[in-house]
Parts: C-alpha cells; structure tokens; sequence
C-alpha cells in the first residue's frame, strides 16, 4: 500500500510554471482567492462552461503528471464532468485521507495538498468553475489502528485547517457512517474478504496495526468497515469522483458506482501516502 510506481511516459509533465505557482508550504494564506507569495502567471482567457466538452474537461487532468495507472471508468467520470457543467458547477472529487505515526501535519501533508492544488488548478485553466475537492478522514481507520482520539483529534484538524487555506473541504468518515446507518434499514452481512485483498491488508496491518487482538483480525475488521463505508461515501457523494493514492488491486475497498482516479500522493512517481512519512523519510519506498 506503498510504493514508488514508476511510469515510462513522458505525457504531460507538471510546467515549470505551474510547478511555481504552487503555494510554498507552511507559510502561505488565502486571500480573495490567491495566495500571498505566489507567482501570478499570465492565462488565456478560460472557456465559457457551456462552451465545454467533458472530453476536455477529462483530459486536463487524466494525464501522467497526476494519474498512477489509467482510471477504472472513464464513462463514468464524463458523466460526472457532464452533471457539473450543466450547471456550472465545479467537479466534484473526493478521497480518502488517514493517519499514520504523526499527530502533527508536517511536509510531506503540505507536499500531498499542494500536489492537490497543481492538480484542481489544472481543471481551472479549462472549466472556469474548476473543481470542488473534498478530503475524507478516516477517524475509523485511525482508531482501529490504535491511535488515541486526541491524536486522532489533533492530526485531522491541522490537515483540515491546511486544505481549508488551498479550497478544499473535508469531513469524517466516522460521520457519514453513522448518517448512513441511521438511515438504512438494510441488514449488513459480513463479507468475507478475497484472499489477495487480505494478505496485502495483513502487510499493511502488520505496520501499522496497533490495536486490540491480532494484525489478522485487525486486517478483517479493516476490511469489514471499508464494505460499510463505501457505501456510505457513494450515498453522501453520488456524483463524485474518487481519488485514491492506491492502486486498482485495491478496487473493491472502493464505492463500487462512483468512478476511481488513481493518483501519485506527492508527486510523479511517488505513490507512498503523506502520512505515513516524516520530513526526513525517504519519500521513494521500494517496496
């Protein structure tokens, strides 16, 4: 679930201005919109909405600089783009954020969130409205793992607080569980998880699983909750499209009607999530 996938294309790499137009971490503040200490760079004059095709709209971001491997449904996304622009309204995208050994945000979250930025502003120089990012915490994930909730507490809202300086929202994962169950009277059966999801779910746990019982039982009941909350993610965002740092053998964990965009985390060629490193860590894991 970390790694450094490595893509032989050289199709549409980050410009050496928009690489600059990036906000440099820590120190930046939002203001009307810009960013105090950026570089403004001359555009062209963005499309009418109307004028658009979601074909173009796609292509701006579904290139190598940003995608991992090739998404799982493209017809889907078009159709997500399509819905936004009949109403100019920006595409929405959501995705997964989590918590590994630090309860402070640190370089590589600012790292991860401005590789975000890179990516929505790409959407912006197409479709004037842009795109709406929202960052999911996995509060449940986190706990599972063993981590306290004032660490839990603390981790989240300094992410929450960063992503909120570059535009983006984010909400608990937690939370939209406990909407959706209230409102669900389908009963839950549990699944049992294939066994090439698990071995690489026990890997995993094997890391970072600090919880109650075994790092099996630990990897099952993560598998378990992923089956609840995907689903309560694709009733809360029925329009979105998913963002995921992993890649398609983790498919199933996955809303199963919501189409999933496979993202590098910090940039080409660095899949590894931001929180599961430190400033000083290596951010090229071989394994």
């Amino acid at each position: 679930m970390s790694g450094c996938d490595t893509v032989g294309s050289k199709e549409d790499p980050l410009t050496n201005a928009e690489m600059a137009a990036r906000p440099h971490p820590f120190c930046n503040k939002a203001v009307d919109g810009v960013f105090e200490g950026s570089i403004e760079i001359a555009m062209p004059v963005t499309p009418r909405a109307k004028e658009i095709a979601p074909e173009k709209v796609l292509q701006a971001f579904n290139t190598w600089a940003f995608k991992r491997e090739q998404p799982d449904n493209s017809v889907a996304m078009l159709q997500s783009i399509s819905k936004s622009i009949a109403v100019r309204n920006p595409v929405p995208f959501v995705l997964y954020w989590g918590k590994g050994p630090r309860s402070n945000i640190d370089k590589p979250d600012f790292e991860c969130l401005n590789y975000l930025a890179a990516f929505s502003r790409r959407i912006s120089k197409i479709y004037a409205p842009g795109a709406a990012l929202k960052l999911i915490f996995t509060d449940t994930h986190a706990e599972l793992n063993g981590h306290s909730s004032q660490n839990i507490r603390q981790y989240f809202d300094e992410v929450a607080d960063g992503a909120r300086e570059l535009g983006f929202e984010s909400c608990w994962l937690g939370d939209l569980t406990k909407d959706a169950e209230a409102s669900d009277t389908s009963p839950l059966i549990d699944e049992i998880a294939p066994e090439p999801t698990f071995e690489r779910l026990l890997a995993s746990a094997m890391k970072w699983y600090r919880g109650n019982g075994s790092c099996e039982e630990g990897a099952l009941q993560y598998y378990r909750m992923n089956m609840v909350e995907k689903r309560a993610v694709e009733r809360a965002f029925p329009d979105s499209i998913f963002i995921t740092f992993n890649g398609s053998e983790f498919r199933g964990l996955f809303p199963q009607n919501l189409p999933i965009f496979y993202m590098y985390s910090l940039r080409k060629g660095i899949s590894i999530k931001p929180w599961f490193l430190f400033p000083d860590t290596a951010t090229c894991d071989p394994r």
